[in-house]
């Protein structure tokens, strides 16, 4: 699995969504991302995950063997 894949399968998953995926590890099957979307508004961070997993689907049983997660709505992006 490559990081521009996961990228482009988050950003189209989830509206007004960008998505920086890195594989530092480089071995195709550990990531980790910094995911920025509005469907993260009045959303706990458990279920923002979990949106995320969501639009990885069966990937994160195959290709993907793990994925840190970092998400923030907008606004938080804006203050960090």
């Amino acid at each position: 699995m490559d990081t521009i894949t996961i990228k482009t399968i988050i950003e189209k998953g989830l509206p007004d969504c960008t998505a920086v995926v890195n594989n530092d590890m480089r071995d195709g099957v550990h990531f980790d991302a910094e995911v920025v979307s509005s469907a993260f508004d009045g959303v706990g961070l458990v279920k923002q995950h979990q949106l995320v997993y969501g639009t990885l689907g069966s990937l994160m049983d195959e290709a993907i063997h793990a994925l840190a997660l970092r998400t923030y709505t907008p606004t938080q992006w804006a203050k960090k």
